[in-house]
């Protein structure tokens, strides 16, 4: 059979990938803290007809004759850039300026990774995605939360926890029984930093706690886990957790940030793949008309 036929065939299959890969961009248009992502196509294993001959002091060298055999995919990356930011009215709605995820507790106990700034609070007071999930912080007295306190303990785990910023929470100090004693608190604001600060019931206003942010190795390495969350692989690096603008961005309370896709771009790769698609379809009907005129010397 003709090789066309074949590399065809690799081209409808490429671009029909890359047609999946743009309507999903397109249809998370106005999906919160969305990235967009796009495909790179890459030759695949040519033949070869003919060597490459060296020049002799007779003749001049020869270059190789190759027919290629069709078109793959060697990357689907995301585009990490980021996003425009989107006022709401919500001040648990929470947009990063800059590097950095919000990190998530999923209800299998793993953790994820979102930009998707956009939480509630539970019945208990604590800082919940839409999902139910809990958005990670650390809880703690003014000074510790202020000044910086270590994330992770001597081996190595996590110190940071769901993060309660109203309702009864523990103060950080304990009673002469060696109890946590609690104060209930009835409002909050969380600033740029990620500082958590509430009133509690004689009316003075305290810093509780601080959520904290996630910072990778290599961004597009993640892997998209569903509800706008990422997760970690062996490609994105361990999560570095940080404290809100200490090493990685800021946030800002009563914005979103809104998808990355650039429509203007993305109709413009449409209107691209779908001329690859037709194109290549061609091939395979003119590949079948001269196999046709082959079959038709017998008559």
């Amino acid at each position: 059979m003709m090789r066309s036929l074949y590399s065809a065939v690799s081209g409808l299959k490429t671009n029909q990938t890359a047609m999946d890969v743009i309507g999903n961009n397109v249809a998370n248009v106005n999906t919160i803290g969305f990235k967009s992502s796009r495909v790179v196509f890459q030759d695949v294993y040519s033949q070869t007809l003919s060597a490459a001959t060296a020049p002799t002091e007779t003749s001049g060298g020869i270059n190789p004759q190759q027919v290629g055999l069709g078109v793959t995919i060697s990357a689907i990356g995301l585009n990490m850039t980021e996003g425009s930011m989107q006022p709401s009215s919500n001040t648990l709605d929470f947009a990063i300026t800059g590097e950095g995820f919000f990190v998530i507790r999923g209800s299998d106990g793993a953790y994820y990774y979102t930009r998707n700034g956009a939480f509630t609070l539970d019945a208990d007071g604590y800082l919940v995605t839409a999902n139910g999930d809990y958005v990670m912080g650390v809880m703690g007295n003014a000074d510790d939360v202020k000044n910086g306190m270590p994330l992770y303990d001597v081996d190595g785990n996590p110190i940071f926890d769901r993060i309660k910023i109203i309702g009864s929470i523990p103060t950080g100090e304990t009673d002469i029984d060696g109890n946590p004693i609690y104060e209930t608190y009835t409002d909050y604001a969380v600033d740029s930093n990620g500082a958590v600060t509430a009133i509690n019931s004689i009316g003075e206003v305290l810093t509780i706690g601080r959520l904290v942010l996630a910072t990778f190795n290599n961004t597009g390495g993640l892997e998209k886990a569903g509800n706008s969350y990422y997760s970690v692989t062996s490609n994105s690096g361990e999560a570095e957790i940080h404290f809100v603008n200490d090493g990685c961005g800021a946030i800002k309370s009563g914005y979103l940030e809104m998808s990355n896709v650039d429509l203007a771009t993305e109709l413009t790769n449409m209107i691209i793949t779908q001329r690859g698609y037709q194109v290549n379809s061609r091939v395979i009907t003119t590949s079948d008309a001269m196999l046709e005129e082959l079959i038709n010397l017998k008559r």
